[in-house]
């Protein structure tokens, strides 16, 4: 296993782990509501996370097949890790803070502290073009070792 392909699964581990935990947390804030429910971006990170587990087992799929580069790839898998650990991150801070259901729409704040209004388009965008990225670069070498490869 090359280490692209390590830290793949290494972030499905942590990413399946965190969706467990978020998971009991979420039904620990169900079980003391009035209305049964957990706050939204608990519920967020609980599946979220759960879903970038699988996105980071196939991540290390297609590392494995890839015929690029090891750092390439490497760099490849851990941006999308990357920005999807800081999601899991921001939904989980904003579950624990309870101050917004949904921190896209403005103004945009952590706790009582505001942020700036171009903040999260810029940090949006990256985080589009970083996840999509890695995935394309990946998917290249998949395909170069499968379609391209005669």
């Amino acid at each position: 296993m090359n280490i692209a392909e390590t830290i793949a699964i290494i972030g499905a581990g942590g990413f399946f782990l965190t969706g467990l935990l978020t998971g009991a947390w979420k039904y620990l804030q169900i079980r003391s509501s009035d209305h049964a429910r957990a706050h939204p971006y608990v519920d967020t990170a609980h599946r979220t996370s759960l879903m970038y587990s699988f996105a980071a087992l196939l991540l290390a799929k297609l590392a494995e097949i890839s015929l690029l580069p090891e750092g390439v790839e490497t760099i490849a898998v851990m941006v999308p890790l990357t920005f999807f650990a800081v999601a899991v991150g921001s939904y989980m801070l904003h579950g624990l803070l309870r101050d917004t259901a949904n921190q896209l729409k403005p103004p945009f704040s952590l706790g009582r502290f505001p942020l700036p209004t171009w903040g999260m388009p810029v940090f949006m965008t990256v985080l589009i073009i970083g996840e999509t990225g890695g995935f394309l670069v990946l998917f290249y070498g998949v395909l170069r070792a499968t379609v391209f490869s005669g």
